[in-house]
């Protein structure tokens, strides 16, 4: 260890001329002269104002005894206050040194990691193995976490648990991505692609896209992707599903995890375009334009989920595509929709309300019927990944919206949050048939959670902007 470490060294410069010490033990004068007034000098004080007051007290007072008691308490009052003056510099002048305040303590952990802890252990409880006669060894989670009853993993939960797996990073071996990447494969279709477990044995584009994408974020090469990616492009047209084209969560789910797949699909500028040209315009809020939950006549009335999913797909796609003028004014619009929420608290707001939608589609194999999808929304943490986007800062920013955004922000963070219970999010519908601890709101919440982390946490010290 060296010396400066072991205060033996010159750590800092040694003052050139350094005060001497005092003569009697360390106390400067003025502490000295009072102390010896209170030791000596408390009696001279009040004998004088004894004989000061019975100089001038007036005879008529009640007479030579009166002037002696006055003149005699006044004396003993002033010595007794110079001794307890004296007695008090004198108790000062002793005292030690305080010591200097000890730098302050870095603070613990706070309840994000417990939170990440949690949900890993949830995780890893709740596994599915099964080994599938026909499919082989299957590894990943049913759509809900805590089933009464023993589930097989599914397309959709499986995709959203490996999503989960890697916003934690878990790296214990307990669960291994190449593990679940290979159970979304042996659970593809046998004519390709992927369906939710309510959708039967005909692929669906934003099933496919969402694995496609957990495919993608795990590693799988895009050689191998590349036919999928294909025949979900080649399944997702006008012509092949209106219903879906036109339904702003179908392909909002579709464009990212196309992007995240292959960023270089020629597919992915139309759908860009048809996002940008389905959004609408809201009297309520200045005209701004935003998104309902579809995106041709009827478009509903705005909604802050389907608004937010929009502005997080166009803010990806203008990453990878790059951004035209058109897309670049719908998104910040969207931005500016989302940050001019009139209702308060904005924890509990309703913007931030969670929703439910149905997605119809003419049954492939008898057309007067209908396929029916029921989506639910998360609400919160779709505009908290929305307000945290890089293209939403910069419109906070030029619009001097700091403040809001950040009341905002705290606000859907704050309502995320409360929705957990052991790293575990819940529906919270009073509805008993529903699946209560959908996997995909899990990985939504700890998705926000995260995103809101990195964007306040400072490794310089510098206060969140």
């Amino acid at each position: 260890m060296s010396h400066q470490r072991l205060g033996r060294g010159p750590s800092r410069p040694a003052d050139p001329d350094p005060e001497p010490a005092p003569p009697d033990g360390g106390a400067p004068r003025p502490v000295r002269f009072v102390g010896w007034l209170g030791g000596l000098g408390c009696v001279a004080a009040g004998y004088g104002v004894f004989q000061f007051l019975f100089q001038v007290l007036p005879g008529s007072l009640g007479g030579e005894t009166a002037r002696y008691l006055v003149s005699a308490v006044s004396g003993l009052g002033t010595a007794l206050a110079a001794w307890l003056a004296a007695a008090l510099v004198r108790a000062r002048a002793a005292a030690p040194a305080r010591p200097a305040a000890a730098p302050a303590a870095r603070p613990l952990p706070g309840p994000l990691p417990e939170v990440f802890a949690s949900a890993r252990a949830a995780l890893v409880d709740q596994v599915s193995v099964v080994d599938d006669p026909d499919r082989g060894r299957l590894t990943g989670w049913s759509h809900s976490l805590g089933e009464s009853t023993p589930s097989r993993p599914t397309s959709v939960g499986t995709a959203y648990g490996l999503q989960a797996l890697l916003e934690l990073g878990m790296t214990d071996g307990l669960l291994r991505p190449g593990e679940l990447a290979d159970t979304l494969w042996r659970l593809r279709l046998p004519d390709g692609g992927w369906s939710a477990r309510s959708q039967g044995a005909l692929a669906r584009p934003e099933v496919t896209a969402l694995v496609l994408g957990a495919l993608a974020r795990a590693g799988t090469s895009p050689e191998r992707l590349a036919p999928e990616v294909d025949r979900c492009t080649a399944a997702f047209t006008r012509e092949r599903d209106r219903p879906g084209r036109e339904s702003t969560h179908v392909l909002t789910t579709v464009l990212r995890g196309l992007l995240r797949a292959a960023p270089r699909c020629d597919a992915l500028p139309p759908l860009r375009e048809a996002l940008v040209g389905g959004a609408l315009s809201d009297p309520g809020r200045d005209h701004l334009r935003c998104w309902g939950y579809r995106l041709a006549p009827p478009y509903g009335p705005p909604s802050p989920p389907h608004t937010a999913q929009a502005v997080v797909a166009l803010e990806r796609a203008g990453r990878v595509l790059g951004e035209s003028a058109a897309a670049r004014a719908a998104r910040e619009d969207g931005v500016r929709w989302l940050l001019s929420c009139p209702d308060a608290p904005h924890h509990a707001c309703l913007d931030l309300e969670n929703l439910r939608e149905e997605v119809r589609r003419p049954r492939p194999d008898d057309p007067a019927r209908h396929e029916v999808l029921n989506v639910r929304h998360f609400t919160a943490s779709w505009i908290v990944r929305a307000l945290l986007s890089r293209g939403a800062l910069e419109v906070v920013r030029q619009d001097g919206l700091e403040d809001t955004w950040r009341e905002l922000v705290d606000g859907a963070v704050a309502a995320v949050r409360a929705g957990q219970q052991d790293g575990v999010w819940s529906w919270g519908r009073g509805d008993s048939t529903e699946l209560r601890h959908p996997v995909w709101m899990t990985y939504q919440g700890l998705s926000a959670l995260r995103t809101h982390a990195l964007w306040t946490y400072h490794p310089d010290g510098t206060a969140p902007r």
